[in-house]
């Protein structure tokens, strides 16, 4: 397989630097090829701003959607942002890698996902209409390409757990699981989360060095994340709500968008 790997973190010598260099090398023991993508290093532009389209008239009011779409068009996108779409395109696994910093990926991350996710390209594809809602959440460009997050935070992994103060990980998780990979077309691996790493000693490091080429092993055989596809019937087209009847009882908010795999095909 083809594997970018999206590392944001400003250190090298890291905590994630050392578990970065691990899932490279595992992949590449594996016979992957890989490609890594290290924004700090590469004083990645987070802002998107007017610098963005050259094809914009001085007089012409920024509207980031409309010049996204209309640059992709023509191959008008900066270099930097078109050498990171042509690496999705390349790649059949994505990874990102980053600290959660303040229940959250790192802002030079999110600007990346603002820049890269080109109107055309990750967004604003497909026919909208009275049976489909463009090609998202679950289709899309990215279709067929699988995603998984690498993620570092100092808390307990209990501060995180369903009863948790900081709120259960994969509800902190689902804009960047949902929202930015799903929607686009990724199949989304469950993540690989370290947790206290202020308290990670050498033997707890191999522990989990360990654990993380594992999960590089088995990028290809681990189960996604079963979320509901847009256009598969769950929801009603154009309000985009949850037929009535769908999800057990018990599940609100997030978890709603799970499929039930024992509640009926539909699902």
């Amino acid at each position: 397989m083809k594997v970018l790997l999206l590392f944001a973190h400003p250190e090298a010598r890291s905590l994630n630097g050392a578990l970065r260099d691990v899932a490279v090398a595992e992949l590449r023991r594996q016979g992957h090829e890989v490609q890594v993508s290290d924004l700090y290093a590469q004083g990645w532009k987070a802002a998107i701003d007017r610098a963005d389209f050259p094809g914009l008239a001085a007089n012409e009011r920024l509207v980031p959607a409309a010049a996204s779409k209309a640059a992709f068009e023509v191959g008008d996108l900066t270099q930097d942002v078109q050498e990171e779409i042509d690496k999705l395109r390349w790649a059949d696994v994505l990874i990102l890698q980053f600290p959660l910093w303040w229940f959250s990926m790192p802002a030079i991350l999110k600007g990346w996902v603002d820049r890269v996710y080109a109107c055309g390209f990750a967004y604003g594809v497909g026919e909208h209409s009275d049976k489909r809602w463009g090609d998202r959440y679950g289709e899309g460009n990215l279709a067929g390409k699988r995603a998984m997050l690498i993620v570092t935070t100092g808390g307990w992994e209990p501060h995180y757990g369903a009863r948790g103060v900081n709120g259960p990980i994969g509800d902190l998780l689902f804009p960047i699981h949902h929202g930015i990979l799903f929607y686009p077309g990724y199949d989304v691996l469950p993540p690989f989360v370290v947790y206290q790493t202020g308290r990670l000693d050498e033997a707890g490091f191999e522990a989990t060095a360990e654990q993380l080429r594992e999960r590089m092993r088995t990028l290809a055989t681990t189960p996604p994340i079963p979320y509901r596809r847009q256009n598969g019937g769950d929801y009603l087209i154009p309000s985009m709500e949850l037929r009535p009847g769908l999800g057990a009882p018990s599940r609100t908010g997030f978890a709603l968008h799970l499929r039930d795999e024992d509640a009926g095909s539909s699902r």
